[in-house]
């Protein structure tokens, strides 16, 4: 499943996506699938089916503390719903319970300049807009826990490419673009791989990488990883 050489090269299956919004297009060549895929794929579903409502019955008590604790710290909202950038280009609505104060993104611009990480993306570990539970959350990866109904909803899937933001694939080179090629996932080689701690390019290289080479067996290593990191500090996890 060699999806970077289908960026360069002419292909006849050639298709043509828009984002929801008509923000921006994108053009994928693709191939169709043969039996291993369609069998990988069907797998997929399947385990994300399983794994997405097994995920939310068990962390119910849980999802309704972490709920009733956001609402009594400053009595915002409890979700916090991003448009994001999933499978060929096709925008969704992520969800996460709320980390930040409710005026973060107002505030961006004003810890711009203090950017930990290259890229588009913005990265600040001792975020000033981050609640007093949003940062236990984040340094758990609890906040990811709503994503469990994207996963249901087949927005997302429990192991792919880190969901992206619309302005980070407006800048994509071509080769970035290949991270499209895969439905977006709540956890991934990536942040198994360090997280925040490596690069933004390296980051890429890692969700192309998975892309590239995944497997049914590869899934399943990446979730048990992801589930080791939950119990882990964000020293020793990468989260923030």
């Amino acid at each position: 499943m060699d999806y970077a050489k289908n960026t360069t090269q002419a292909h006849s299956n050639e298709k043509y996506f828009f984002s929801s919004d008509d923000f921006f297009h994108l053009r994928i060549r693709t191939e169709l699938p043969n039996f291993k895929e369609l069998v990988y794929l069907f797998m997929k579903r399947a385990t994300d089916l399983l794994g997405a409502s097994v995920g939310l019955i068990l962390t119910l008590p849980l999802f309704l503390i972490i709920a009733l604790i956001i609402k009594i710290e400053d009595g915002g909202t409890i979700f916090f719903a991003q448009k994001r950038v999933g499978l060929n280009g096709q925008t969704f609505k992520m969800l996460k319970f709320r980390s930040m104060a409710m005026d973060a993104e107002e505030r961006l611009a004003e810890i711009a300049h203090l950017n930990e990480v290259q890229g588009v993306t913005f990265k600040l570990k001792n975020d000033p807009r981050l609640t007093n539970v949003g940062r236990w959350l984040r340094g758990h990866s609890l906040d990811e826990i709503p994503q469990f109904i994207n996963v249901l909803k087949g927005e997302m899937s429990l192991v792919g490419p880190r969901p992206a933001l619309i302005s980070e694939v407006e800048s994509y080179s071509d080769y970035d673009k290949i991270r499209l090629c895969a439905i977006p996932g709540l956890s991934g080689l990536w942040q198994v791989s360090g997280r925040s701690t490596t690069s933004y390019a390296e980051m890429i290289r890692l969700d192309i990488r998975y892309i590239n080479s995944r497997s049914w067996w590869k899934d399943c290593f990446i979730m048990l990883l992801t589930i080791i990191q939950i119990f882990q500090s964000s020293d020793q996890n990468g989260a923030y």
